[in-house]
């Protein structure tokens, strides 16, 4: 059971959640959050054919002029997990697909059809070349081949090579390598002969997404943000997460790599040797729009002297941001995943994850998943809560002898507490204790809040009701909007918010009184779980069930423990600690009790002299 100091510790949790909700969460989208993406809101015009002038093609392209008309070839490269399109207009990537993903709005209609991550029509990658005659955008320059692409086996690897071939052996070299399973596309730069053409200036290259939706909430979508990693020692940082408006920042330190995160999907462009050497870093949101909901920017200058020292070695990144997956792709590539606060970060990484791995080559299903984690966590916090419920137990042994305190002494709120406080140090007991349990599980709460919106194994699994764990499950829509909740009704919120209170009035019969408290601890057991209801009703619906069914645990475990606990024991206990610490020896007192006696000691010594001091200002 709960006593002041638990439900304290529980609003101050609380208290953090809404925190976190008005400041970092994303608001929910008063305009129709569920709206399925409107192909007439467009806000980039895909790119169409246009008649080329061959003579200014030719002499905007300066030395390269021989490659600036052409006919494009495009040729694919696939393995088990991703099908890449390339294209020999810049020798570049066209098209990614990730085979075994597919969007909200393709899951919803049961059409199975491949995401797509990257599309020329909507992003774009583009390579500047300095020359002396001006920079030369390699994407307006037509590459020969002679790959014929396919699918690639598994443990095999294959290649697709672009090659702008000039006078005198100078060439442009773009090659391409897939292995035969995974989201890594090796990307190698060669440049031969150009130093006559070259200036010694950065290569510049342009990295444009704009990000279309792939889960059901727009607005949780528009929270997509640009990573990077700062080389120097390894830092990771990102641009702020807000579904609204325009972040930016310049970076003139080298970078590793440079991310674009999409919810539950990654861009990267990854330096193998030589690391980028400086960067601005760009995401707007577009409010208005459901198809290109966000647009994503870098624009990086690369080492020209390493690229022709034979160090152009590079790598995309092209799939699902899980951890599992990307965190040896490249140092500090992981923390992509946002899987917790920094200080709680040891709990996920090194508990939830490794228990997630497991209990998921057991159950198929995630909601039976989630019943499993909860009792492994439940039962490996048991102690814990017995501690507390014996601490409680205390307290309310005690609650008779407070009551006569309170009726001694009158409504004096400070006297109270100060008689409260002594009483605890002459029996040996410390309110802390109740409290110390639930601090202690503290971590655990906050880790479980982290992790659930950003874990990519909830993605599209159906448990009852909810078609997909990882967003909120919704049994109403609502024809008006309410602020904070939204427009639609989560059920599995609405148990998890009813289980809360049902805790809280098991607590408030078992709970005794708190004498001198200006807060009524035992109606804010009602009040905060409906807080968290409008907290949690835009969360993924497997975080509210894991809540709902952790309340239900327990509860059962109060209950369970409440039939071992020997009251009349713990009674005995108290009684003999009073006479040993009366007595000045026996029983050591706790830290506690030590601290409280000081206090009181400091306390009665204050009184004494306040008189005297109150005495002398009436007489001036």
């Amino acid at each position: 059971m709960m006593d002041k100091n638990q439900i304290t510790g529980l609003v101050l949790i609380m208290a953090m959640l809404l925190g976190y909700q008005f400041f970092f969460a994303p608001k929910i989208d008063p305009e129709k959050p569920q709206e399925k993406p409107k192909t007439t809101q467009t806000t980039v015009t895909p790119q169409k054919v246009a008649i080329i002038d061959s003579n200014a093609a030719k002499t905007a392209a300066g030395d390269f002029s021989s490659a600036a008309v052409g006919t494009s070839k495009d040729v694919v490269l696939e393995n088990k997990d991703i099908k890449v399109t390339f294209t020999s207009q810049g020798g570049r990537v066209k098209e990614v697909l990730l085979k075994n993903y597919e969007t909200y709005n393709s899951f919803e209609a049961s059409k199975k059809e491949p995401l797509i991550i990257f599309d020329q029509d909507f992003d774009e990658i583009s390579l500047d070349l300095p020359t002396t005659k001006g920079n030369i955008d390699l994407n307006k320059l037509y590459f020969n081949t002679n790959s014929v692409g396919g699918m690639v086996a598994e443990g095999k690897s294959d290649k697709v090579v672009f090659k702008l071939q000039l006078a005198n052996g100078q060439s442009v070299e773009q090659t391409y390598t897939l292995a035969g399973a995974g989201f890594l596309v090796d990307n190698d730069l060669k440049l031969t002969g150009l130093d006559g053409i070259l200036k010694n200036e950065s290569v510049k290259m342009n990295w444009v997404e704009n990000v279309r939706p792939t889960e059901k909430d727009l607005t949780e979508n528009r929270k997509a943000t640009v990573n990077y990693l700062i080389n120097d020692g390894e830092n990771f940082d990102q641009l702020s997460e807000s579904p609204t408006g325009s972040n930016d920042a310049k970076l003139d330190q080298p970078l590793k790599w440079v991310a674009f995160k999409k919810k539950y999907f990654l861009s990267s462009f990854i330096t193998k040797n030589d690391p980028i050497l400086k960067a601005e870093v760009v995401g707007t949101a577009n409010e208005q729009d459901s198809v290109n909901i966000k647009t994503l920017r870098a624009n990086m200058e690369l080492n020209l002297a390493g690229i022709k020292a034979g160090k152009g070695n590079f790598q995309w990144y092209f799939g699902p941001n899980d951890y599992n997956i990307i965190k040896d792709v490249a140092p500090g590539f992981g923390k992509n995943v946002k899987l917790s606060y920094d200080i709680f970060l040891p709990i996920t990484r090194y508990v939830f994850v490794p228990l997630f791995n497991v209990l998921e080559k057991v159950f198929s299903n995630y909601g039976l998943l989630i019943i499993a984690l909860v009792l492994i966590i439940k039962f490996a916090l048991l102690p814990l809560t017995y501690k507390s419920y014996v601490s409680m137990a205390k307290m309310r042994i005690l609650q008779p002898e407070l009551n006569a305190l309170k009726e001694k002494i009158g409504d004096d709120p400070a006297k109270q507490q100060q008689a409260q406080m002594k009483l605890y140090g002459e029996v040996g007991v410390s309110p802390l204790s109740g409290c110390v349990p639930v601090v202690a599980t503290m971590p655990v709460l906050m880790a479980v809040f982290m992790l659930f919106p950003n874990l990519i194994n909830l993605r599209q699994q159906s448990f009852l009701w909810a078609n997909d764990l990882s967003t909120f499950d919704s049994i109403a829509t609502l024809p008006f909007s309410i602020p904070l909740y939204g427009n639609h009704v989560s059920l599995f919120t609405l148990l998890m918010t009813v289980s809360s209170i049902a805790y809280g009035y098991y607590n408030n019969q078992n709970t005794p009184d708190q004498t001198g408290q200006p807060i009524d601890m035992k109606k804010m057991a009602y009040i905060t779980p409906v807080i968290f209801m409008f907290v949690m009703n835009s969360l993924p619906a497997g975080m509210s069930f894991y809540y709902f069914i952790s309340n239900i645990v327990t509860i059962g475990q109060q209950i369970g423990i409440r039939k071992f606990v020997d009251e009349d024991k713990i009674k005995n206990i108290l009684d003999d600690n009073r006479k040993k610490i009366a007595a000045g020896g026996g029983a050591k007192k706790s830290r506690f009790s030590e601290y409280i006696s000081k206090q009181m000691k400091a306390v009665e010594e204050a009184q004494k002299v306040q008189p005297v001091v109150d005495t002398k200002k009436k007489k001036k």
